[in-house]
Order: C-alpha cells, then structure tokens, then sequence
C-alpha cells in the first residue's frame, strides 16, 4: 500500500514536471519575438541581421525610436497615425461592448418567439468570412461619402457576432433573483441593465474590450481600403510606409513596432485580474 502510494506521488511529481516545462516552453515561444523586437528596435541595422543574433548590442541606438516618431518624410505623421487607431480602437471597443451586452441581454434574459432562430442566425455570420463581404462594404461606404473618415473606418465593426455570444453566456447564468428583485423596487429595464448587469459583468466585458481593442489596433485590411491619405492612416498602414522606401530602416522599423505595442500591455496588465478570470466564460450554459 504504502509502495503505491510513493509510486503515485513519483508519477505526479513527474506530470506536474512535463506541465510546468511546456507551460515554460509556450511562454518562451510567446516571449522571444517580443523580446527580439524590443531589443532590436535599439540595435544598429547591421546587427539585427547577424547570425547568431546578438541579443545585447553594444552599440544602443535609441536614435531609432525618433526615426521611427519622425518618420522617412520627416513629417512627424506617426502621432497622427498613433491617435487615428486609438480613437477607431477606442469607440469600436466601447460600441461593441455596449452593444453586445444589450443584444446578449435580450437573447439571455426576454423569451420570445424565435429567440432561438435569432440567435443562431447572428452566430451564422460567424461563418462568413471578412474578405467575402469586404467589397460589398467596401462600395457601401464609398456609395455612402464615407471614405478616408472616421465614420467609415468604425461604422463595419460597431458589433460582432462573437461579443453577443460571450455577452450571452455569461448573463444566461446571472441570477434571475437579482433581475426580479430590481423589478420589484420599481427599476426599468434599461436601469436594471445599466445599474446591475453591467456592473457585474466586469471578467466578461474585460475579456471582449481586449480582444476587441488589440483587433482593430493591428487591423491593417480595412484601413488599407478606407484610409486614402496620411492623416487618417493606423498604425499597420505607417509601418507599411517604412517597407515601401528604397533604403529600409529595419532599427526604426522595430522601434515603431514596440512603441505600439506599448498600449496594448497597459490597457492587458490593467485589466489583467478581469480577463483571466473571464477567459472561459465562453464554455458557460447553453441555456
């Protein structure tokens, strides 16, 4: 008895071993291209392109990041750029959150006649992928003035099919209690939602604004259709701008890079508690 009770604990230990060295080994498949750009957006050009590559330069040049600020006109269209995919990132994160849980809510909390049919005709659209519809929003926006605007980089992604199933399943198993309580005390629908529901949806709307934000801040499609001149191109499009020079600046390159990622890690680390927590909330009832 007590050699199978060793024997057991032996082979734990060993699986617990292979867990953590491929938990450490994924990490590390994640971490190094980070840490490749950040440490050769300060190298010289000629270094990056070493074999083997030398992962501490000793020639820093931090020149690299005004390069990358200043750009290859020298125009400074960077900033520009940098505020043009935060406000898109910004409203879309914050249309797609708001709209999605209030289209969640219905489905999960209001019965009505095909419920059902309406909710698996919005996770259809899942089906469809963006380049087959891509030309016909393309025209719409075209038809409608909308091009090289604002309004025509946001307006396709106001919402998403994914947001609504995540909204969905997290608020079919909030409690039914808490809704028929505020009800009672007089609370409309629209108060309910916006004084109890959100407020406690704090891991699934964490979970849905990140992966919403960090998808419009790399989109490069779109943008690459509406954005026609420099003052309403993203950050994806000024980046293309450096690989189209005669004489690509690889160091600048980098440092462009690495600067935008620097608010996705602010807005992932601030909200990090909410997001692991809500990461799975995808696998809740079906309802």
């Amino acid at each position: 008895m007590r050699k199978n009770k060793i024997k057991h604990s032996v082979l734990g230990n060993i699986g617990d071993f292979i867990i953590w060295l491929f938990l450490l080994g994924t990490a590390a498949l994640i971490l190094v291209p980070l840490l490749f750009m950040f440490t050769s957006s300060i190298m010289p050009a000629k270094e990056i392109f070493k074999m083997p590559y030398p992962w501490i330069t000793s020639d820093f040049q931090w020149e690299n990041y005004w390069n990358a600020i200043k750009g290859p006109d020298g125009d400074f269209m960077y900033l520009r750029n940098i505020l043009n995919s935060f406000i898109v990132a910004s409203v879309v994160t914050i249309t797609t959150v708001l709209l999605s849980a209030l289209t969640g809510y219905g489905l999960a909390k209001f019965p009505f006649k095909g419920r059902t049919f309406v909710f698996l005709l919005i996770m259809s659209t899942m089906m469809i992928p963006f380049e087959a519809i891509m030309i016909p929003m393309y025209m719409v926006v075209v038809n409608m003035g909308l091009q090289d605007t604002y309004a025509g980089l946001i307006l396709p992604f106001l919402t998403n099919a994914f947001g609504i199933f995540m909204m969905r399943q997290y608020l079919i198993t909030f409690p039914d209690e808490i809704l028929d309580a505020s009800r009672i005390d007089g609370a409309s629908e629209l108060k309910i939602f916006w004084r109890v529901v959100l407020p406690n949806s704090g891991p699934v709307i964490a979970t849905l604004a990140i992966l919403t934000f960090r998808a419009q801040w790399d989109n490069l499609l779109w943008p690459l259709l509406i954005a026609q001149s420099d003052n309403m191109k993203t950050i994806p499009l000024y980046i293309t701008r450096f690989t189209a020079e005669t004489h690509t600046d690889e160091g600048a390159m980098m440092a462009i890079a690495a600067i935008a990622s620097i608010p996705m890690f602010i807005l992932f680390f601030s909200v990090s508690k909410y997001f692991v927590s809500g990461a799975s909330l995808t696998t809740g009832s079906k309802g």
